[in-house]
């Protein structure tokens, strides 16, 4: 479950390396997010002289997260951080690697490219 002031890695090559969640999109009542979902966020850290800068805002979509995960067959899923992947607002992948883990439910919600491009997909 990720809400508002969560910190997150970044699991791609954009340049951002750290990103503080502020805002779920879906809805006045939405308060949490979980894998698959796209979430606004500013970048706190951020490699020099790359793609996405410090202090910028950005949409994400969530690729792990702490808190287990239920599955469609009744197994629990968790991970060792909460992380993301930086996306355009047409939910299009502006990196071009993607480092870490993937879950496969992220292909079921119309994120293709990032399993394509992930190396380990559990």
């Amino acid at each position: 479950m990720i809400q508002p002031r969560t910190m997150l890695n970044v699991t791609d090559n954009t340049g951002a390396k750290l990103v503080m969640c502020f805002g779920i999109p879906g809805g006045t009542r939405k308060r949490t997010a979980s894998i698959g979902d796209v979430i606004v966020g500013v970048v706190k850290k951020a490699e020099p002289r790359r793609e996405v800068k410090a202090h910028q805002v950005v949409k994400a979509v969530i690729v792990r997260q702490k808190s287990p995960f239920r599955r469609k067959d009744g197994s629990y899923i968790r991970f060792d951080d909460n992380a993301c992947c930086i996306v355009d607002n047409n939910k299009a992948l502006k990196g071009n690697r993607i480092w870490g883990p993937i879950p496969r439910e992220l292909k079921e919600k119309g994120f293709e490219k990032i399993v394509t491009l992930a190396k380990d997909v559990v």
